[in-house]
């Protein structure tokens, strides 16, 4: 198909999975990168994968990539397997490893995906969409990082793909730039599209995506909502501060107490039973200020979540 050819508009199956994951485990060595994950995604859907450094975020990605293959399970993407998704021109990935053709131009690198993508988009509205037009005829090697990343959303979106994979997407972005792409993405998935992306930035799962998948050594520990995922840390935030010196021990021994940081005259809890230990704190002779009850930021409730599991494991 030519680069500037309007795809072909095909019919979404949307009774099938766009991805569907089947007891999956892959293990290297010693180490299980993904234990026994069951999962479906369904079109329209943007999701959040989180969890810490070797939860199994990019392992993940792999096996639904074709990139690498499942030791057991099944990985399917519409129905098949990745590879004829692929080949199908039904997935754009975009992810942080691998580099960028350099001693060409921008313009000419998007050409080229335009050109290899089997429902492809014409260029002009690829760079338009990705926000690279100014840089279209700069060499690549000319590009700052956030550039790169723009230039690898383009190659991402060079066509109509029915699944976008997105590993760390705005690493290296401005903010007007990290609005413009979720902009974009949140357009494709109104289109009936799905969005899977991989992130350290947990204030963009929260505002962005509307399921929220939490790894932790190669388990689903939770999926849901953000707000589920809120809930199910099973703890609320407790902000004050206190005139004179504070007690660090005394506030130690409060009920239900999960966590406890101090900064200055500041005091910061995380509390099971929030009314319990608000109503403690004043048992204790404390008169706080600026009381704030509240519930946990995602932010706060996935480490909670996967502090939890870690003290878990050590505990067995």
């Amino acid at each position: 198909m030519s680069a500037t050819a309007a795809p072909t508009t095909q019919k979404r199956d949307t009774a099938t999975p766009a991805v569907r994951f089947s007891q999956v485990n892959k293990t290297f060595g010693q180490v299980k990168a993904v234990n026994d994950v069951n999962l479906d995604l369904h079109a329209g859907e943007t999701v959040a994968l989180l969890g810490p450094n070797g939860a199994g975020k990019s392992t993940t990605l792999d096996l639904l990539l074709g990139l690498r293959n499942a030791d057991s399970g099944t990985v399917e993407v519409f129905g098949t397997t990745p590879a004829r998704a692929i080949a199908q021109g039904r997935v754009g990935a975009m992810l942080q490893s691998g580099g960028l053709m350099e001693e060409v131009k921008v313009r000419e690198l998007v050409k080229l995906a335009c050109d290899l993508h089997p429902k492809a988009y014409p260029v002009q509205r690829v760079l338009q969409n990705a926000g690279i037009t100014e840089i279209a005829d700069r060499m690549v090697n000319k590009l700052s990082g956030g550039q790169e990343q723009r230039v690898r959303f383009a190659i991402a979106t060079a066509g109509a793909n029915d699944l976008i994979i997105l590993d760390e997407p705005t690493t290296g972005m401005d903010v007007t730039v990290r609005q413009s792409f979720w902009a974009t993405m949140r357009e494709q998935a109104a289109q009936g599209r799905t969005v899977l992306f991989a992130t350290h930035y947990l204030e963009e799962a929260d505002a962005i995506a509307d399921r929220v998948i939490v790894l932790h050594r190669g388990r689903i520990l939770a999926d849901g909502s953000a707000a589920e995922i809120k809930a199910k840390a099973g703890a609320r935030r407790i902000v004050f501060d206190i005139d004179g010196q504070v007690d660090e021990a005394a506030l130690r021994g409060l009920p239900f107490l999960t966590s406890l940081s101090v900064s200055g005259r500041t005091v910061r809890i995380q509390s099971t039973d929030a009314d319990a230990t608000t109503h403690a704190i004043y048992g204790l002779g404390l008169y706080p200020r600026n009381l704030e009850v509240a519930g946990l930021g995602l932010e706060q409730a996935f480490i909670a979540i996967t502090d939890a599991a870690t003290a878990e494991e050590a505990a067995r």
